[in-house]
């Protein structure tokens, strides 16, 4: 998917983001808060976010202020200044005609998206993933630091390997929050995802946070999750099943434009994640395309000949059911398996091609349907008349030119 690095004003100073597109129009706009001391480039907030825009929704991710690459003194933010970095986010969006109709927040985020949402009047969806239901739960992460905070104003705390200064400012602000008071006035459709066997955010968060919200809301189970969601199978679970959820609450997207009587472009591109993963676009619909394991890929899609075989058997399905119909044909359903190999020229006896290999596709059909013998013979005789058959057989000429 399309990354851009971009920059906006924040509350100390320019914060640094990362905007992830969809090919194509988007269908939606999101805005995704990461964990505490985190960043924008964990590996939940990148996972997810390329896999919404692989679902057609663009996702804005940034650093807080004092984190990852972005300006100002961690030291000096707090619970409320992230909520302002959040409000600043959407402003930059919404100038460029682009608020944020969905929030997304993992870990604190979560509960800074939550403090947030009332603000956004764009916004029609909120998601947590493993949020606490009560922002005062990160201060059992400074663990005996807490007294020495209050008493001397400020102390270095190791918190996931990295010394952060925390000062009392931070402890004071987090424990006046009300936020189960803003989850119940919400008036957003809202998403609770958590893990049952998160150590760093008890999964009690989850039901106190889901209690507190009035309809509509929901609760996913993440189970076998870390709090992290450092298995990449995790997050893209989480992003398939936020794109799925959220579409309810979502215009229906349109199909780009195109005529039905126009061919649609079809749209290439590099998925990121993995050595041969694609994104593919058509029009409105959205696949992914890989090499099986034993070829060096991933296998999290159909491989370039999947996907010839499967224009082939789907070209054929189609053509049996327009001519079965035409000619009132008993023919009940249509079922086409496809396979593809290569084999030595010699081996092949009506093949003009003499030396080498060449390609072998075999196609087997079943026919369910009160048909006679004669009327199955003539459907798959025009199995071979379909148009992706013919494009196979004819001379075919492949331009190839480069994209500016």
């Amino acid at each position: 998917m399309p990354t851009q690095r971009l920059k906006f004003p924040g509350t100390e100073g320019d914060l640094d983001a990362r905007l992830d597109l969809p090919l194509g129009k988007p269908a939606a706009w999101a805005l995704f808060a990461h964990c505490f001391t985190c960043s924008k480039d964990t590996v939940a907030a990148s996972r997810i976010s390329r896999a919404l825009a692989d679902q057609g929704i663009a996702v804005l991710r940034f650093d807080f202020t004092g984190l990852g690459g972005s300006d100002g003194d961690f030291a000096n933010t707090n619970f409320s200044s992230n909520i302002e970095d959040l409000v600043k986010a959407v402003e930059f969006l919404r100038q460029r005609n682009n608020a944020p109709e969905i929030l997304v927040g993992h870990s604190l985020g979560g509960a800074a998206v939550l403090s947030a949402a009332n603000r956004i009047d764009e916004c029609k969806a909120v998601i947590t993933i493993g949020a606490p239901s009560d922002p005062d739960h990160v201060r059992h992460l400074f663990g005996d630091s807490v007294d020495e905070i209050e008493a001397r104003g400020e102390r270095e705390v190791l918190l996931a390997g990295r010394k952060f200064l925390i000062r009392k400012q931070f402890l004071d602000d987090i424990g006046k929050q009300a936020l189960s008071e803003q989850i119940h006035r919400l008036n957003r459709a809202l998403l609770v995802m958590h893990s049952p066997q998160d150590d760093t955010v008890d999964i009690d968060n989850a039901r106190e946070i889901y209690q507190a919200a009035l309809h509509p809301k929901s609760f996913v189970s993440l189970d076998g999750a870390d709090h992290l969601l450092t298995d990449k199978a995790d997050a893209e679970y989480v992003a398939r099943v936020v794109s799925a959820w959220v579409s309810r609450y979502l215009p229906a997207a349109d199909a780009g434009g195109i005529a039905d009587n126009e061919p649609r472009t079809v749209v290439v591109s590099e998925e990121g994640s993995g050595k041969f993963s694609q994104n593919v676009r058509i029009g409105p619909h959205r696949l992914r395309a890989d090499e099986p394991a034993a070829y060096g890929g991933d296998d999290s899609g159909p491989s370039p000949y999947d996907l010839l075989l499967t224009a082939l058997g789907a070209c054929t399905s189609m053509t049996l059911r327009m001519y079965a119909d035409r000619k009132g044909l008993q023919l009940r359903r249509v079922e086409v398996e496809l396979a593809h190999d290569k084999i030595h020229a010699v081996d092949c006896e009506d093949c003009e091609t003499q030396s080498g290999k060449v390609d072998r596709i075999r196609r087997s059909i079943r026919l369910e349907g009160d048909l006679e013998k004669e009327q199955r013979k003539k459907l798959l005789e025009i199995a071979d008349k379909c148009p992706v058959h013919r494009t196979l057989h004819s001379e075919v000429k492949i331009q190839t030119m480069e994209k500016p």
